[in-house]
């Protein structure tokens, strides 16, 4: 009998871990999205998650979390306890911009935080009130050069991707000084653009297409390597006379550092799942998103293309003024 104890114990003691393994998540899970709801990073959070929830087992609840290009939630994130309960929606502003933009950032997209993977790629338009004179990117070019003190650029903040990547098409440019005006988020930027108050700006397609497709601003091109199935019409900029600007705005789920295996494995299981439900591609692809590949769905894979755009990026943001 004594024996017979024993074994039982020894086999409860090994059993004990997996099952314990395999109870992760026991509660609902919070998913900080660093901007204000309605917007890009918000839309596309709450699609995934919404499918990722239903994988997991445990509703994920998104919280908004704004402040400071959308560092001030991220930082929120990926510095709490590392137990898959707090994860994040980030995008390319807050995890390949924001260490140039940024010099005092609270946390290292890098070698600080665990990469879940891709969410979806977003591609970015040169857009224009609809007035502006220019009739083409070649056009667009050589009147901004021309008229860099009189030419008004809107943004959604310094951080945001419409101030990142005009950035880098001013520094393209050799514009880096262009007037720019600040807003606090693409709505009241683009409302402004719509209404013929400033003259062109940078920003996914997610936030301007609809206003595209209704004829109330233009677009000149889409700094992609091919054209959207949202917008057939519009040319990439390759095709427009403008090709070493080729920018994409993406979101990508990250987690504190340190989540457990078993946490990543299944954060990243339920991600690839809800990429592959046709439900969640359509409402996606509708909004003009490009779904990731297999290998960018991976911690690995989108650990890298935070690292290649920061590269690409950080010289020209480093040295731009935060405007």
């Amino acid at each position: 009998m004594k024996t017979l104890a024993l074994g039982l114990a020894a086999a409860l003691a090994l059993a004990l871990p997996a099952q314990a393994q395999s109870k992760y998540p026991e509660r609902p899970i919070t998913m900080i999205v660093p901007f204000a709801a309605g917007g890009p990073t918000d839309i596309i959070a709450r699609i995934v998650s919404e499918n990722m929830s239903k994988t997991l087992g445990q509703q994920i609840v998104v919280e908004n979390v704004a402040g400071a290009g959308g560092t001030t939630g991220i930082t929120r994130a990926v510095t709490a306890a590392p137990d898959g309960y707090t994860i994040a929606m980030g995008h390319l502003g807050t995890f390949s911009a924001a260490p140039a933009t940024y010099p005092g950032l609270k946390y290292d997209p890098i070698n600080g935080m665990q990469t879940i993977g891709l969410a979806g790629g977003t591609p970015i338009l040169i857009v224009a009130k609809k007035a502006f004179a220019p009739k083409d990117l070649k056009e667009f070019v050589a009147y901004v050069k021309a008229n860099s003190d009189k030419v008004n650029e809107a943004h959604a903040g310094v951080g945001s991707v419409s101030w990142t990547t005009c950035t880098l098409l001013k520094g393209q440019l050799g514009v880096p000084k262009l007037n720019s005006v600040a807003y606090r988020g693409t709505g009241p930027a683009l409302n402004d653009l719509v209404s013929g108050q400033v003259d062109f700006m940078c920003d996914q397609i997610v936030s301007v297409a609809e206003q595209i497709k209704a004829g109330t601003i233009k677009a000149y091109a889409v700094a992609s390597a091919e054209r959207s199935p949202a917008l057939p019409d519009v040319p990439t900029t390759k095709e427009a006379g403008l090709p070493e600007y080729q920018i994409e705005a993406w979101n990508g789920i990250a987690a504190p550092k340190g989540l457990p295996k078993e946490a990543v494995d299944k954060l990243v299981d339920a991600l690839d799942k809800a990429l592959n439900d046709e439900t969640v591609k359509k409402r996606l692809l509708d909004l003009g998103t490009v779904l990731p590949t297999k290998e960018e769905r991976t911690p690995a894979g989108f650990a890298a293309l935070i690292k290649r755009d920061a590269d690409k990026l950080s010289p020209v943001l480093s040295a731009a003024p935060k405007q």
